[in-house]
């Protein structure tokens, strides 16, 4: 593939100004915003920003969040998306960290700007006398974006994604796939989250429309989608569980999607089955990537003859790694493994490290005189060559000298008669690690879902206790919360 920069990331949105002036760029609830409309509308923005390096983007997904997105790109400065739940110092952090001179924000926004303290910039206002006529021009080093991840530490880290990298980015998504512009996306996720990023660019790059879904629709996911005549869509996969809970995935329900996308959390095969029946008109494809690689960096498109047999533990591939990218598998002493490792990538789509250098140690590192990225994440790879998710390398966990895979024991008790989910967690305590399993569904006894695990899993593998839960709880990204899970587990064994 012949690597061609266009001038910025914002020209995807120009590309799809030049095709479809007057139809919705953007739908929230009933605001509905022309691309002729949010054009002007950035161009009056970016005027108030020119000169500032990065901008941060304080606010719910609102009109005045995505005029702040494109407005920063038209000023030629960085969009730093922050979210107005987050705690009042995890944003200071985020703000000072990231460099920004600016800050675009709604009401709500300037009310947590407000609680910040001193030192930080003021909101931007608007003044249409200093309008730009045109938007600048950024290079392929340029950055277009910056993404704070949670990191290990439980300190933010940020990282930066240059026009260059998105550029590669979705030069391979206008080949792969065939969205046009009466095509509606879904925006599901958060515009901090690295997804919302798919979502707006692939839309605006053709000159269709993004349709910011509400988490009321879920209570009639199908309704919603028919009404609004969305056509593309991408979640993280706990939401087809929602969607289950809620009655939404009869066969055929989905039936105006053309392409279904999730990313962000493994993706299991019943849930890509059970999709799969409610949108038969659907292409689905189970896409993964650290925001370090930008956005993501490997797809598998589902077939269901096919995929449920190469998948592991329950999960659907990840598939194959992007065109011009080279990949290799570790194991544990750092040696290269041909089937079964850590994965490491190195490409146009990695970012060339983190805001903080000191975050760069034991991510990215140096063999064969070239610089990789460890995503952290141990994937085994088929005959075919398409890789297989297995888990993070932290969700192996020690118990009694046995070494007990999270994602094995949650696949045997998803199997389970009347269990929906299950999450399985390692909490410390006094006599060493113990395993705690919460699940949803219907309520079972202890003792049978112990006798139903002791037949696929060694007696040490087995958890010490089970908590049903009425639903499980989802983080800020809409991914499980096994953080907090973990935090609950270790109070129950406490």
């Amino acid at each position: 593939m012949t690597q061609q920069h266009s001038g910025g990331l914002h020209h995807r949105f120009l590309r799809g100004l030049a095709h479809s002036a007057d139809r919705p760029a953007l739908r929230i609830g009933s605001e509905r915003v022309t691309y002729r409309e949010l054009h002007e509308r950035a161009l009056v923005q970016a005027g108030s920003l020119v000169g500032a390096k990065a901008v941060g983007v304080l606010a719910d997904k609102s009109v005045t969040a995505y005029v702040g997105v494109l407005g920063a790109l038209y000023a030629g400065a960085t969009v730093v998306p922050l979210h107005p739940d987050f705690p009042p110092h995890r944003t200071r952090h985020m703000l000072e960290l990231s460099g920004a001179t600016a800050v675009v924000a709604d009401e709500r926004g300037r009310g947590v700007l407000a609680g910040l303290g001193d030192g930080l910039p003021v909101p931007a206002g608007t003044d249409p006398s200093r309008a730009l006529t045109a938007p600048l021009q950024a290079g392929p080093d340029d950055t277009a974006y910056i993404l704070f991840t949670s990191g290990s530490t439980g300190r933010p880290k940020g990282v930066p994604l240059s026009h260059g990298s998105t550029c590669h980015y979705f030069q391979l998504m206008d080949e792969r796939y065939d969205f046009t512009s009466d095509d509606v996306f879904s925006q599901t996720f958060d515009l901090n989250f690295d997804c919302s990023v798919f979502d707006l660019f692939c839309a605006w790059g053709c000159g269709a429309t993004v349709d910011v879904v509400p988490q009321t629709a879920y209570l009639d996911l199908p309704g919603y989608l028919d009404r609004r005549g969305i056509t593309v869509w991408f979640a993280t996969p706990s939401a087809i569980s929602l969607v289950r809970r809620m009655g939404g995935l009869a066969p055929g329900a989905l039936s105006s999607l053309r392409w279904s996308f999730f990313a962000g959390e493994a993706l299991r095969t019943h849930d890509a089955t059970a999709w799969q029946s409610a949108a038969p008109g659907s292409t689905l494809e189970n896409i993964y990537g650290p925001t370090e690689l930008t956005v993501t960096i490997t797809r598998h498109r589902w077939d269901p003859e096919i995929s449920p047999h190469h998948s592991v533990n329950g999960l659907v591939p990840i598939g194959a790694v992007h065109p011009g990218h080279d990949h290799l598998l570790v194991d544990e002493n750092d040696a290269e493994s041909p089937d079964e490792g850590e994965l490491l990538v190195t490409g146009p789509q990695m970012t060339a490290g983190y805001l903080d250098p000191r975050d760069d140690a034991g991510r990215f590192v140096h063999r064969d005189g070239r610089r990789w990225y460890r995503t952290g994440d141990r994937v085994r790879r088929l005959p075919d060559g398409e890789l297989v998710y297995l888990g993070r390398l932290d969700s192996q966990v020690q118990i009694q000298g046995w070494r007990v895979e999270l994602a094995e024991v949650e696949h045997v008790l998803g199997a389970c008669d009347g269990v929906a989910e299950a999450v399985a967690v390692g909490a410390s305590t006094q006599a060493g690690t113990e395993l705690v399993v919460f699940y949803t569904g219907d309520v079972r006894p202890a003792s049978h879902l112990t006798r139903s695990l002791r037949e696929s899993l060694p007696k040490g593998m087995l958890p010490r206790r089970f908590e049903h839960l009425p639903e499980l709880p989802l983080n800020s990204n809409r991914k499980v919360d096994r953080k907090e899970l973990a935090r609950r587990a270790g109070e129950l064994l406490a």
